[in-house]
């Protein structure tokens, strides 16, 4: 019997593309481009898997993370941010997600991580700390329209210690 996966992502490309892959693994794929509908699809199918992308047009999936966990208690729950930060992983696992993957995440990754064998994720698969500052640093200034000194506050740092990091991007790495 084929495992259930269901994938709440608003990006239609990305969404066909894993869909076709994850089918081709044996998944029995479905999709929802939107909270509500996932959240609707969860409890009428019941997968054993959800993969469910953080930002879902205006919303942000993190509190729903909750209610599917407790729609769905036994559910490998994993979360896919293209905006990875210490924090919103934090959060997420929190809530009850089981992992947390930046995108772009490859096939190879995500199955391994829905597979439970973490050990077959490479370090490329996976962040740094200072590139997860940074992906967090550039979505404050993104939801801030670049105003640095807001930024700086609301990441708790004075604005001339962000304008320093802000020079100090990351080595280039893969994911």
């Amino acid at each position: 019997m084929k495992q259930t996966l269901l994938l709440i992502e608003d990006e239609q490309t990305f969404a066909d593309i894993l869909l076709v892959r994850l089918s081709r693994q044996g998944y029995q794929c479905h999709h929802a481009d939107t909270i509500n509908k996932g959240l609707g699809l969860a409890l009428e199918l019941k997968p054993q898997y959800l993969v469910v992308d953080m930002k879902i047009g205006n919303d942000n999936s993190l509190p729903y993370i909750a209610e599917l966990r407790a729609l769905l208690p036994m559910a490998k729950i994993v979360l896919l941010t293209g905006y990875a930060s210490i924090a919103t992983a934090v959060e997420a696992i929190k809530n009850g997600a089981d992992d947390y993957l930046a995108k772009p995440v490859d096939t190879a990754g995500l199955l391994a991580v829905l597979e439970g064998n973490k050990a077959a994720v490479t370090p490329e698969q996976t962040m740094s700390a200072a590139r997860l500052e940074w992906e967090h640093i550039q979505q404050t200034l993104k939801m801030n329209d670049g105003n640095i000194s807001v930024s700086a506050r609301q990441l708790g740092m004075h604005r001339r210690t962000l304008q320093r990091k802000l020079l100090k991007k990351p080595k280039a790495e893969i994911y």
